[in-house]
């Protein structure tokens, strides 16, 4: 029984018996290298899911606007399980309302070239990270090396250079947020961005508004982000948002020592939401 046929048989099971009340995975799309989120709530409906090396979505994010019916079932890969810890951690959603059949990913092709995405071709980790069963084996690839190679391309520029960088980074934005949209750790029941009476930031579009929505956005998620690549694929104008993530999560490992956020549910390790008297303060 291949992936697929397994999800759509315990997806059908689940929601048969009442175990969970919707449903989480991809359907297929208008053509053969598409693919779109799909929730269902009807058994008969487990035949539309699909799974395949276009499944570009992570998809934790949707448990959040439909828990209220009930437990949730998902398909969840590395990315997508580092989502649903995420949610847990943040007190979004509790472990027990979320039933979790994990898939090995072997990598995400881009349905325009049929490369592998980029997001993709960095992650470190194939596998979910917690589930409640497996569809299919695991799949084993290597750790990818150069996490923060982009990285090395900001610090080493001057700081004119720098400054000019993400000037034209900026100067691109749209404020569509998208980025927050589909972000698994952007977990706050009101953005500041919507926020009026407080004024965090102001509704024009210009590079010193833009840019100060995009850098309160990066330290808000800074030791949080699953690292999944998803602000970055749906930014439509193209901005490296992963380049600039990487960055902070770069100084926060120097700062406080290496980590990865959403690998468990045993401990949380965010340096930004736990505190040690011994730790160190030379930036104080």
């Amino acid at each position: 029984m291949t992936a697929q046929e397994k999800i759509r048989s315990r997806a059908k099971e689940l929601l048969e018996s009442g175990e969970v009340a919707t449903f989480i995975g991809w359907e297929a799309g208008r053509f053969e290298n598409q693919t779109t989120p799909l929730v269902i709530t009807d058994a008969a409906d487990a035949d539309k899911l699909v799974f395949n090396e276009y499944c570009v979505n992570t998809i934790a994010k949707y448990v959040r606007d439909v828990k209220a019916r009930g437990k949730v079932g998902l398909v969840v890969r590395g990315c997508d399980s580092r989502g649903i810890v995420r949610l847990i951690t943040d007190q979004v959603i509790k472990r027990e309302d979320v039933y979790l059949i994990g898939v090995g990913c072997p990598g995400i092709k881009d349905r325009r070239t049929g490369e592998q995405l980029k997001k993709c071709a960095e992650c470190r980790h194939n596998n979910p990270v917690v589930c409640d069963e497996m569809a299919g084996d695991a799949v084993e690839r290597p750790v990818p090396e150069g996490r923060f190679a982009e990285v090395g391309e900001i610090e080493a520029m001057a700081q004119a250079e720098r400054s000019r960088y993400f000037e034209s980074v900026y100067a691109k934005c749209i404020r569509c947020y998208a980025c927050r949209d589909v972000c698994p750790c952007c977990t706050c029941r009101e953005c500041f961005v919507d926020q009026r009476r407080e004024n965090w930031v102001g509704k024009q579009n210009n590079v010193a508004e833009n840019r100060f929505y995009g850098l309160t956005r990066v330290m808000h998620i800074a030791d949080r982000c699953i690292e999944c690549g998803e602000c970055e694929r749906a930014c439509p104008m193209d901005l490296p948002l992963m380049k600039l993530n990487r960055k902070v999560i770069k100084d926060l490992n120097e700062l406080f020592g290496e980590f990865e956020s959403s690998l468990s549910l045993d401990e949380s390790i965010e340096p930004l939401t736990v505190y040690d008297l011994n730790d160190r303060e030379e930036f104080m």
